[in-house]
């Protein structure tokens, strides 16, 4: 791995992490509406019922913000669970399977994902019990005094946004017949606490509760050590790749070859772990575009291959949502300019691309030749190199990167 030949960083990086997962939870989004046709923002909605549930509790500070981030990724494992069932049984109902048994694989690897996350507070069990019934009826057979309560406020704000196109009579009728049955009376009585009427509850179909929810949640950017950095952008580089059994390590190794390539030409230890995220996140967009396009075998129609474009442009709608993100935002999306001005979803030209820009669009190239897909063997490094070369006399890549990623990678 090329991470473990990077000399560690000894200054640390400082970002918007909360941001960072809701930008995350878009993308998440995406997912489940291709599966099981969720309304768009709903992680940010499950936040922001569970942020206004808590205050029953006087929670806040801290625990009030680790409670958000767990909101916000509370399904962090839907495409790697989609992933991982499809290898053992390809004839998988995935639709039918996340909408009514609410298996608990997803759980399970969920909660091993966000041990990457920096969370301030113990959040132990926390995803790995978010679909539990008070009763005990749920996929562990845990009762509501088993599960903590984080947990329980999830799955309720949970449901109730999946529900929410009821009125708000259905939704109270809903909640008081499933009280001590999918809910702890506890959680019933938070939620009917914090919503107390029709009108309350109506900033969830308006949009004004994501204003609302950066208001009680604070967006104050947290300071990271290198290795929690890579651990924050190796979370958000496995929901990407688990997308597509395709690109099962694309982002990983980006993110690997960036940082490796840029501490070889000299980059001080913050732009290194800058070009780590930009790696890990440049492909982020792909959740926002069907598998029936990423993986289709044969080749891309003039219509499908204008959506295949839009994940560049979704990357960078989907980062400007993290505050002060701007440069890793514009490293990771502009990953398919090309200097001759006819890259997308931009059309940026040579002016108007950086050094860390090209050396994005180059690292993506190379990742993309040297490594084995289920469709083909990984090139070499010389062939690769060769087709970097011939790129760059086309106009495409900048040249004296391209013979620097031969120089740089031609002894490993």
């Amino acid at each position: 791995m090329y991470y473990d030949r990077i000399i560690t960083m000894k200054e640390e990086l400082s970002i918007d992490i909360i941001g960072l997962a809701g930008a995350c939870s878009y993308a998440l989004d995406c997912i489940e509406a291709e599966l099981v046709n969720i309304k768009n923002k709903h992680g940010k909605r499950v936040a922001y019922i569970s942020i206004c549930m808590a205050e029953y509790w006087k929670i806040e500070g801290d625990e009030l913000q680790d409670l958000a981030m767990c909101a916000l990724l509370h399904d962090n494992a839907l495409t790697q669970y989609i992933s991982e069932e499809l290898k053992k049984d390809s004839v998988i109902n995935c639709k039918k399977d996340l909408s009514e048994k609410k298996t608990n694989l997803h759980c399970i690897y969920g909660e091993k994902n966000i041990t990457k996350i920096p969370f301030k507070t113990d959040v132990s069990n926390v995803i790995l019990y978010h679909h539990e019934h008070a009763d005990g009826t749920g996929p562990f057979q845990k009762k509501w005094n088993e599960i903590p309560l984080f947990a329980r406020i999830i799955h309720l704000a949970d449901t109730i946004d999946i529900i929410g196109n009821n009125s708000w009579n259905f939704i109270c009728q809903y909640l008081l017949k499933n009280r001590d049955g999918l809910f702890d009376s506890e959680c019933v009585n938070a939620f009917l606490h914090a919503f107390t009427h029709s009108e309350s509850f109506m900033c969830l179909s308006d949009g004004s509760f994501e204003t609302k929810l950066w208001e009680i949640i604070p967006r104050q950017k947290q300071v990271f050590d290198w290795k929690t950095c890579k651990n924050v952008a190796d979370f958000f580089a496995m929901i990407v790749d688990y997308k597509s059994s395709f690109t099962s390590r694309h982002s990983i190794g980006v993110a690997e070859k960036a940082a490796f390539f840029a501490q070889y030409i000299g980059y001080d230890s913050i732009n290194v772990q800058k070009m780590y995220l930009a790696g890990a996140l440049h492909d982020i967009g792909k959740m926002a575009v069907g598998n029936e396009i990423l993986e289709k075998p044969d080749k891309l129609t003039d219509d499908e291959f204008s959506k295949m474009k839009n994940h560049a442009g979704y990357t960078y709608l989907i980062l400007s949502e993290v505050n002060d993100f701007e440069e890793i935002r514009d490293w990771a999306a502009f990953h398919h300019e090309k200097l001759n001005g006819k890259g997308y979803p931009f059309g940026k030209t040579a002016d108007e691309l950086n050094e860390p820009e090209r050396i994005m669009a180059c690292i993506d190239i190379y990742q993309a030749l040297t490594e084995d897909r289920p469709y083909k063997k990984g090139l070499s490094h010389e062939k690769t190199c060769e087709m970097l070369d011939d790129m760059a006399q086309k106009g495409f890549v900048d040249s004296d990167i391209s013979k620097k990623i031969r120089e740089c990678f031609g002894g490993i």
